[in-house]
């Protein structure tokens, strides 16, 4: 009788499984409106929420869609939290807004110097957002302008700015896209500050704005890098300018490849390919003094020589060499001054590295580090070392002489 109840038992079970299958909670592709850029800016009561959302008849394939039309629509809306201005856009989008393919989410300069807390946690709340997108800070202006520009090349202006920030943080040190985790890990930690990159709008607005833009040799409107925005916790405190941005990122270990330039010995300039840089951050405390210590080694390539200068001797190589690291030694040094006299902001994670090395230190001065760090003594150390030449043995000049 029993094994009687258990054949008849599972046949029964799949029966019950049948009304749970299916996609109960499916989105047709037709009845989305897919956002890839996000801008958030403060609103007379509450926040201004704008939403880039792709024109798919327009970026699908060349021989369709609308001749002239733009390959994107921008929707705004005001609510008195971030998340009631995302629902209001069904007011004037046909179509439900989707996020989930967002690459770049842009906050005004305005908002960011308030705080950026309750945009967080609107982005890492809600279960359709993911967390691979860039954040960003527009500089001196709202997230709605930056996000109303169209530019060439790129049809959809966030993939626009997604990839070149991709792009320059390979080759270009001053540049580096800051995903949502990164920023909300450093805006936790006790003894490092976050940054966002920044961009900037430049040349006409107006014609930026409408496909003309991208129908000249020489756009009307762009955006660019503005360098690194500099918060203490969620607020934004101040700017982080090209040279400073690039030795941030050579003390958090963050370049990848970039170029500089030393000055020959006897005049001229020679160009220097950073391929490999690691930096070391050290600091102690006591008797309410700090000291911070810098330990950054760099490899270099030569890439182009503008000068007399005989590479086949080694003591031409030396004196790159030595230029080179008096160079990247300043340039460190003003960064960490900048952070610490402008905004008594630990950018870099000096806190962190007392943590680490004296944690009985550290929960002594924690709650003072702000003023610790921004009176603390500073040690910068640079080692360079040239590894290649390239293809000529020697410049240009150095033959003709």
């Amino acid at each position: 009788m029993n094994r009687r109840r258990r054949l008849l038992a599972a046949p029964l079970a799949l029966l019950l499984l049948v009304p749970l299958a299916g996609c109960w909670d499916r989105r047709e592709l037709n009845e989305l409106a897919i956002s890839l850029a996000l801008g958030i800016d403060k609103a007379e009561r509450g926040y201004r929420v704008t939403l880039q959302v792709v024109q798919p008849g327009q970026v699908a394939s060349k021989m369709t869609g609308t001749a002239n039309a733009a390959p994107v629509t921008v929707y705004e809306t005001n609510g008195t939290t971030i998340y009631e201005a995302v629902r209001r856009m069904t007011t004037v989008s046909p179509r439900h807004v989707y996020g989930a393919h967002l690459r770049v989410a842009v906050f005004g300069e305005e908002l960011a110097r308030e705080g950026l807390g309750d945009a967080l946690d609107l982005l890492s709340r809600d279960y359709e957002f993911r967390t691979d997108f860039y954040l960003l800070v527009a500089k001196g202006a709202t997230a709605a302008r930056a996000l109303n520009l169209l530019f060439p090349l790129e049809r959809i202006p966030a993939n626009k700015i997604y990839g070149s920030i991709q792009t320059a943080e390979k080759v270009w040190a001053p540049v580096r896209g800051i995903s949502l985790d990164e920023f909300i890990t450093d805006a936790g930690r006790a003894g490092k500050n976050p940054v966002l990159s920044g961009i900037q709008i430049t040349g006409d607005e107006r014609i930026g704005g409408s496909t003309d833009n991208v129908r000249t040799v020489r756009p009307a409107a762009d955006l660019r890098d503005a360098g690194f925005a500099a918060f203490r916790k969620d607020r934004l405190v101040g700017w982080l300018d090209e040279e400073e941005s690039r030795g941030y990122n050579a003390l958090v270990n963050r370049i990848m490849s970039t170029v500089g330039h030393v000055p020959c010995p006897r005049g001229g300039n020679a160009a220097l390919e950073v391929v490999r840089s690691k930096a070391k951050l050290t600091g102690t405390a006591a008797h309410g003094r700090a000291r911070l210590g810098v330990d950054l080694r760099l490899e270099e390539n030569i890439g182009e020589v503008q000068c007399r200068l005989d590479l086949t001797r080694a003591e031409s190589i030396r004196a790159l060499e030595r230029a080179a690291g008096r160079l990247a030694a300043d340039s460190l040094r003003e960064t960490i001054e900048s952070a610490q006299k402008r905004y008594k902001s630990d950018i870099f994670g000096f806190g962190e590295a007392i943590h680490r090395s004296s944690p009985g230190t550290w929960r002594s001065i924690r709650d003072d580090w702000d003023e610790l760090f921004a009176e603390a003594g500073v040690d910068v150390s640079v080692t360079v070392k040239i590894k290649r030449t390239g293809t000529l043995t020697n410049a240009y000049k150095e033959k003709e002489e």
